[in-house]
């Protein structure tokens, strides 16, 4: 399994002469280290006198974001597993009559995980939002920089959506999919934007 890897091992394997891992995997690879950050904000404030207050909503929002970043680490694999049949689908011979609705299929199926990654991605935003409002101001930059993370994931999960789909030759599925992530990325992508350019700005208010 790929997120079985080291550090060291998955970035060799993305920079190899080989089709998996890819952006798919590195998309989601990049949003779980957003959830982590997320997360990591949050154990900073449990326990402290300070948040007592909000311990409870900080302990759910954990608890919620914890699961998001084990999702995300299973979607690196269930991107890399999408391919194959994928790959074995371009070897078909394009006068095989079968070839159409076994690409068609693949190439759908190869859309899926790109998909799940967005919309979990767009959860631990409003997860992160969440946390810049009551988590440690200690780790705000944290915070700041999950929600930077889950941007470029989401973005760069929603290209390999579009790849996809500019091969399906049911075109009113390909623009049913393509919208829903369209909408998902208009409001969230300003949404992760936000968090981080407020948080900027209060740590470069002068004290």
């Amino acid at each position: 399994m790929l997120i079985n890897e080291s550090c060291k091992n998955f970035s060799e394997l993305l920079a190899s002469k080989s089709s998996v891992p890819g952006g798919g995997g590195a998309a989601a690879l990049v949003g779980a280290l957003g959830a982590a950050l997320c997360s990591m904000a949050g154990n900073f404030t449990v326990g402290k006198k300070k948040y007592a207050d909000v311990e409870d909503d900080i302990k759910r929002n954990l608890a919620e974001t914890e699961k998001l970043r084990e999702k995300l680490l299973e979607l690196v694999d269930e991107d890399a597993r999408a391919f194959t049949p994928l790959a074995e689908a371009y070897k078909i011979p394009k006068d095989d009559p079968k070839r159409p609705e076994i690409f068609e299929a693949a190439t759908l199926n190869a859309c899926k995980a790109p998909v799940e990654i967005i919309k979990s991605c767009a959860k631990i935003i409003e997860l992160l939002e969440e946390m810049a409002e009551k988590g440690s101001k200690l780790l705000i930059s944290d915070v700041a920089c999950g929600a930077f993370l889950c941007r470029a994931a989401m973005e760069s999960a929603a290209t390999n959506v579009y790849i996809n789909t500019s091969s399906l030759n049911d075109r009113d599925k390909a623009n049913e999919i393509e919208t829903e992530i369209d909408d998902i990325l208009t409001e969230y992508c300003p949404r992760a934007s936000d968090i981080a350019k407020k948080i900027n700005e209060f740590l470069r208010i002068e004290k």
